[in-house]
Parts: structure tokens; sequence; C-alpha cells
């Protein structure tokens, strides 16, 4: 298992705006975009995750969100950003890729994992059209899901699986 705790990204050239890439500079540029200093992520990407589990969180209930879920389609971490109108989305793609290999890679793990359920979920919701099927695969999916994006909360907020397990047992 790779920890994740305190290793600050790394950048191969200076970020704009930083006087020679000052690392206290850049932890600030980084800070103020919403990008976290010691990993090199930004939140915002579980936001195109966080969407798809409320609309599966709703299906329940109102049937007619399985359609919306529908329509949801996978994006990678450079992908969300250069669509997004997030205002630092260059330094956000900018810090991921000279992020830690080890972090990138725990958080693509599971980024990846979240996706391949999601894919896989709503390619079995196509098949079927029974409003209590496509709820049942809702809150099959939602299970999986949230736990994962939590992992993946954890990691971009520099806590790795360890730290959360010693947090679990602790409280």
């Amino acid at each position: 298992m790779t920890s994740t705790a305190a290793k600050p990204a790394r950048s191969v050239s200076p970020a704009p705006g930083t006087a020679g890439g000052d690392d206290d500079a850049r932890a600030a540029l980084l800070r103020a975009a919403n990008i976290n200093p010691r990993t090199g992520l930004a939140t915002d990407y579980l936001n195109h995750f966080n969407e798809a589990i409320m609309l599966l969180e709703m299906i329940p209930d109102m049937p007619e969100c399985a359609e919306e879920f529908l329509r949801w389609q996978p994006l990678s971490y450079r992908e969300h950003f250069t669509a997004s109108h997030f205002k630092a989305r260059e330094l956000a793609i900018e810090a991921y890729d000279s992020a830690d290999v080890g972090i990138r890679t725990e958080f693509d793990n599971i980024t990846s994992a979240m996706t391949s359920i999601l894919t896989a979920v709503s390619a079995a919701m196509r098949e079927v059209h029974h409003d209590k099927t496509r709820a049942t695969l809702a809150e099959q999916a939602t299970g999986w899901v949230k736990p994962l994006a939590m992992l993946a909360g954890g990691i971009i907020n520099g806590r790795g699986l360890e730290a959360d397990i010693d947090y679990i047992m602790t409280h």
C-alpha cells in the first residue's frame, strides 16, 4: 500500500505567476485555486462523480432520473478540467501532471473503479426498463461508488488509506 501523507506535488517548470517556482508561492497559488498543494489534486473533479451519485440516489423515488443518469458520460481528470469552467483549469491539469506518481496512481485507480461501476450500471440500465430493477441497480451502485468517492477525496486532501483506517479505528 502506498502512503499518500505529505508528499508535495512536484513541478517540472515554475508555475505561471510564481517567482522562479518558489515552493511557498506555488503552494499559495495552488491553495488559492482550491488545489491541494501537497497532492496536486483538486476536489472539483469529484463533482463529476457526485453528479452521477446524486442521480442514482434519486432514481428509487423519481424513476425519471434514470434517463438523466444515462446521459452521464465518464471523463478523465484532464477531460473534466478541459471542459469545465473552473477558473484555474490549466493549473489544475499542470498540478495533476506533476503530482507524485504514487498519489496520482492511487487516485487514478479509485476513479477508474468508479468509472467502471458507473459505466456498467449505465449499460445494465439501458437493457432493463422496469423502474424497480433500475432502482435496485441504482441503490447497489450508490453503495459501491460513494465509499470510493470518499477514498478519492481523502487522497486529494492528503490522507491515504492507512490514515482513513486509523481514523475509523479511533472514532
